[in-house]
């Protein structure tokens, strides 16, 4: 699938069902694939597909920061950098454009389809599009979450209560950027009274060797053989099919010489032939490929054959959704249960912290850039993906965190049962954050703790908490929570917090990085028995 086409908004009837006013929404958490993008990599210059696309104004407005040597606190000697005084910066404002090879390969600059020089976008490169459809995406959030649900403020004076973050790929940042911007664009956003400014949002990324907000076996090794092993077990599967032989009739003749039968370890891969497919699929007729690579019935085939090499492992073995996406849910569900633990206790909130404490029962809305193998991973882990369809650009995972309506409390608990307390002293900012956290005030222990070692005063801060995951705004039913007992009566797709935190726990990685050094070498069968480990159970 390539663009997402949003569904209708919801009418007055579909809201009252989705959000019943037995259950106070507490807090949500949006995991979002970037917009339109450029493909990965230049495929198939010979069926007259151009390389390079113009579709990315936005490298003609590129700005630096640049330290200012220049003002009061620049160094007498220039030649010995000075780490004294307040340093100083300034803005550059540049445009970008690419060079490339030429004829016996001297440089020539990057054209387009029309000989465009300006515009041009880098290989796998969020487009004007891209901008586009995540900006209406955060439109749809700001209609669903602040107009019709009341849920987030109309405006707002910070970001302490936002957990913001992206992977370090530069086109899931600007579409988590351009969904923000949306979400809340500049005359919703009040200044500072001391300042007469906005307080600068934090969005949080990792190094390459920490990122858990994609299934990185760039960094984990154990994951990197089990992804082979069942890319390996998909190409056994598939590459001598019925199903192949129907894709190689339309894609065949495109193929390179070294490489002529598509498959899923062709060059380029089944999966690459997808990526350029669709990205083409989103974009002008400038860059359109013939006719025949958009076959309905070959697309359709596509996607299944690739989410079976990408995605199977996920839904099959334990070991596979820990390392590839176990660290990421762990993370989610820790952020509501520290919400629901505060909230059981008589202990404020404190939403400054939220920023500077990732896990912190702070944090009332989040929103991270992320990518189609994040929602996939996630959704399979959970038994709860559809295998025939690919993520489309933008498309969002929302969850969702409710508590029984309490039938004493006011209309405004209605929206969250925490409220942040008064601004701190500069003392007691000091300790925030995890660790300056006192360890034994509730709500610092149980967030990644497995349910089966809880005891029963833990547990029942989790009772009365359901959570809710929506997929492109379609509610996700997860096979464990349809048991008697693990969701809202009358609507299994509330499972209750209890039970979606004992499925995830099963795979919630200890230490993500040892982990990650373990069973090298060992075969990648989803248990000794060779039977699969299926997803979406406690």
């Amino acid at each position: 699938m390539t663009s997402l086409t949003p569904r209708p908004p919801y009418t007055d009837d579909e809201l009252k069902k989705l959000y019943p006013p037995s259950l106070q929404l507490q807090q949500v958490q949006i995991l979002m694939r970037h917009g339109e993008r450029t493909p990965v990599t230049a495929r198939f210059q010979n069926a007259g597909l151009k390389p390079f696309w113009p579709y990315c104004a936005s490298v003609r407005q590129l700005r630096s920061i640049m330290l200012d040597y220049n003002g009061e606190n620049s160094p007498k000697d220039l030649a010995m950098p000075t780490t004294t005084g307040k340093p100083s910066f300034h803005t550059v404002e540049w445009k970008r454009r690419l060079e490339t090879f030429g004829h016996k390969d001297e440089p020539v600059v990057a054209k387009g389809p029309g000989h465009e020089i300006d515009d041009i976008c880098d290989f796998g490169a969020l487009t004007d599009l891209g901008r586009q459809s995540t900006s209406r995406l955060g439109m749809r959030l700001r209609k669903l979450y602040v107009d019709r649900l009341g849920f987030l403020p109309e405006t707002i004076s910070s970001t302490d209560d936002f957990y913001l973050r992206s992977t370090n790929v530069p086109r899931a940042l600007e579409s988590m950027h351009q969904a923000f911007q949306a979400l809340y664009p500049p005359s919703t956003r009040e200044a500072d009274p001391e300042t007469g400014k906005f307080p600068v949002p934090t969005v949080l990324t990792r190094g390459p060797g920490d990122e858990t907000l994609y299934p990185n076996d760039g960094n984990c090794r154990r994951f990197a053989a089990l992804s082979r092993a069942f890319a390996q077990r998909a190409a056994d599967r598939w590459n001598t099919s019925d199903e192949m032989e129907y894709l190689n009739k339309v894609y065949g003749k495109w193929m390179p010489a070294n490489s002529p039968r598509v498959a899923v370890d062709s060059r380029p891969r089944l999966s690459g032939i997808m990526d350029t497919v669709n990205a083409s699929l989103a974009h002008g007729p400038e860059t359109r490929l013939p006719k025949e690579f958009y076959d309905q019935k070959a697309r359709k085939l596509l996607e299944r054959i690739a989410s079976d090499e990408w995605f199977a492992g996920f839904n099959e073995s334990r070991e596979y959704r820990m390392l590839g996406i176990g660290g990421l849910l762990g993370d989610i569900v820790e952020r509501m249960v520290s919400r629901a633990e505060y909230t059981h206790s008589s202990h404020p909130v404190n939403t400054e912290s939220a920023t500077s404490d990732p896990s912190g029962p702070g944090i009332k809305f989040g929103l991270s850039g992320c990518h189609d193998t994040t929602l996939a991973g996630m959704l399979s882990s959970l038994g709860a993906y559809d295998s025939s369809s690919w993520p489309p650009f933008t498309s969002h995972i929302a969850i969702e965190l409710f508590r029984k309506a309490d039938s004493t409390s006011s209309p405004a608990d209605q929206i969250s049962a925490v409220t942040p307390p008064a601004k701190r002293g500069w003392w007691e900012s000091m300790f925030s954050g995890s660790a300056g956290r006192n360890k034994n005030l509730p709500g610092s222990g149980i967030g990644r703790k497995a349910s089966e070692y809880m005891t029963q005063s833990e547990k029942s801060k989790l009772d009365g908490y359901y959570v809710r995951m929506r997929y492109n705004d379609e509610p996700v039913t997860i096979p464990g929570c349809k048991m008697p007992g693990n969701h809202l009566e009358g609507d299994e797709s509330f499972c209750t917090l209890s039970a979606f935190k004992s499925i995830v726990d099963k795979f919630t990685p200890q230490d993500w990085k040892q982990q990650c050094r373990m069973n090298l070498g060992q075969p990648a069968t989803p248990s000794p028995s060779g039977e699969p480990e299926w997803a979406g159970h406690p």
